[in-house]
């Protein structure tokens, strides 16, 4: 069982949703971000998807397109990212890490060198909104050669068939849009959402986890009831603009108060 497989099961037997926030790799700087993430870890992230910037991507919104602009201005590499994490576990972070990233850059990085890279700094699984089932074999066979999970999204649109293909590859989890759309912060959650989860459920045993317009601990604990993990990205982001002298202090206050530990200041 994977360290990712290994943290859905505990939370699972612990009663709660697994909780998933993003850091862009190199947001403000990459000193900051590492600080960001060994943040979120402290305040209890029970896993942590990294993204890693890209100039042309297809499914993010304005605040991790801004964010990652950002890091790309300051000259943030692929290598970057992978030393990030290594970075990261070096500090003793054992949680689930993963890289979150379109596939252009991993295919100049070149794919074998990349997960083989990734692996030995502590990275945990790939997701790569831009890549299809059809074409993920020259990456998903050395990803599951180093025990790297490969992680597929699914959206609301996605047809039955496709679902029970994503069943059958998919590892460590399966990565629910909640919406039709692009990344960002929404004030509720759709109303399809309960019967959305059901579906997928047909078609694998993998745990859900549902991103894109997660802001609240209300939209964390209703994901609970219908999924195993809930991933903030966008809301979290926007927050820690508000505070840009204190940003890894902000992102561990945003984790608490979607754990709902704590209110936001």
């Amino acid at each position: 069982m994977s360290r990712i497989a290994e943290t859905f099961a505990r939370c699972k037997a612990e009663n709660r949703t697994a909780l998933m926030p993003y850091a862009t790799a190199g947001y403000p700087d990459l000193e900051t971000s590492e600080r960001i993430v060994l943040a979120m870890v402290e305040a209890g992230a029970d896993l942590i998807e990294i993204g890693t910037p890209f100039s042309d991507p297809l499914a993010d919104g304005a605040t991790v397109q801004r964010t990652s602009q950002i890091s790309l201005d300051k000259g943030t590499k692929l290598k970057d990212c992978i030393q990030l994490v290594k970075n990261v576990r070096d500090a003793g972070v054992t949680i689930p890490l993963m890289l979150m990233g379109y596939f252009n850059p991993v295919v100049k990085y070149g794919v074998e060198r990349y997960v083989a890279d990734c692996a030995a700094a502590g990275v945990d699984g790939f997701i790569i909104p831009d890549l299809p089932i059809e074409e993920s074999e020259r990456i998903r066979s050395v990803a599951a050669e180093h025990g790297v999970d490969l992680i597929f999204m699914v959206a609301p649109t996605t047809t039955d068939d496709r679902l029970k293909q994503v069943g059958q590859v998919s590892t460590g989890f399966i990565y629910c849009v909640a919406v039709t759309g692009v990344t960002g912060a929404r004030d509720e959650l759709s109303a399809s959402l309960d019967a959305y989860m059901a579906r997928v459920r047909q078609y694998t045993t993998q745990p859900l986890a549902i991103g894109f317009g997660i802001s609240t601990p209300e939209h964390v604990q209703h994901i609970g009831e219908v999924a195993d993990g809930a991933i903030v990205a966008s809301a979290l982001l926007n927050y820690l603009a508000t505070r840009s002298d204190e940003m890894p202090a902000a992102a561990a206050d945003y984790v608490r108060y979607l754990k709902g530990e704590t209110a936001l200041a």
